[in-house]
């Protein structure tokens, strides 16, 4: 059996007016079909060479301050702010957790801090970070302008607490 939408009483689909791969069925029934395809890798930011530097950088970064650095590249949404906190929460340890938001398309960086990472890690630490990330980026280094980033936070940051 297909799957499609139903036309109520007295309303009659006119084939022409329908998108393409979409069809009437001899019960007046509209059917319509939907291309799934996977992603053009040419479309993707990075390539995986570039996507190796990112993962170093966000280790490294890690590994210094002892901090859990994520990145997130993507649309967030109306609502920047809910998405972002989203986003962090569902980080592991997202208490000394930092996420690195951009959404190309909005024109929106944000960075998150849980709350033991904003101890080292304070907003005006975060807000030069994300300056040197938007120059970067105006000029079309996205890689660049991440690296930068998290560079910037891990020092800022500082190096790994020891606890005794």
């Amino acid at each position: 059996m297909a799957a499609g939408e139903g036309h109520g009483h007295g309303q009659v689909a006119v084939p022409e007016d329908l998108p393409p791969g979409t069809v009437v069925t001899s019960s007046g029934r509209v059917s319509a079909a939907e291309v799934f395809t996977e992603p053009d890798r040419d479309a993707q930011p990075f390539t995986p060479v570039q996507l190796t530097r990112l993962d170093e950088a966000l280790t490294l970064a890690s590994r210094e301050t002892g901090l859990r650095f994520s990145v997130y590249l993507g649309d967030l949404g109306p609502d920047v702010t809910a998405r972002v906190a989203e986003l962090h929460s569902q980080l592991e340890g997202s208490g000394e957790a930092v996420l690195v938001a951009v959404s190309p398309e909005q024109r929106v960086v944000e960075v998150l801090t849980g709350a033991e990472a904003r101890v080292r890690l304070p907003d005006r630490g975060a807000k030069l970070a994300v300056m040197s990330m938007v120059a970067s980026f105006r000029e079309g280094d996205l890689l660049g302008g991440l690296l930068s980033g998290l560079r910037m936070l891990a020092d800022q940051a500082g190096g790994r607490r020891r606890t005794r």
